[in-house]
């Protein structure tokens, strides 16, 4: 059954806001230069929005979701791929404030400059 558009588009308009920015109206297939294929208008953040029925990754992140919350933790999904580097976090909407902390409350307090990077703090046990 096919989704009414109303519905993934007040989706895509709630990510957005998110993150203090609209949906992009004709985001995907505008073809136009002037605008991004983004699905927001966020000038940093290329925000892509998939509404389905369905993603396996929820599957896997309901499961890290109910072990997190026995030990009273924030659940966070990492989907590796062999041989890529790095891996893809998979957090829900509500838990991205306490996320974020966390990982600034992570990084070096040490000062830097303008250009410098994060750099993480080695784990405490």
């Amino acid at each position: 059954m096919a989704t009414n558009p109303r519905t993934w588009k007040r989706a895509e308009g709630r990510v957005a806001a998110l993150f203090g920015a609209r949906r992009q109206p004709l985001s995907g297939g505008a073809g136009r230069a002037d605008l991004t294929r983004s699905d927001s208008t966020h000038p940093r953040l290329f925000v892509e929005c998939k509404y389905r029925e369905r993603h396996a990754a929820r599957t896997l992140y309901d499961a890290t979701k109910a072990l997190a919350r026995k030990e009273g933790k924030v659940p966070v999904l990492a989907l590796i791929d062999k041989g890529r580097p790095g891996s893809l976090l998979c957090i829900h909407s509500d838990d991205l404030a306490a996320v974020a902390a966390a990982v600034v409350a992570s990084l070096d307090p040490a000062p830097r400059g303008p250009t410098s990077p994060a750099v993480p703090r080695e784990p405490r046990h």
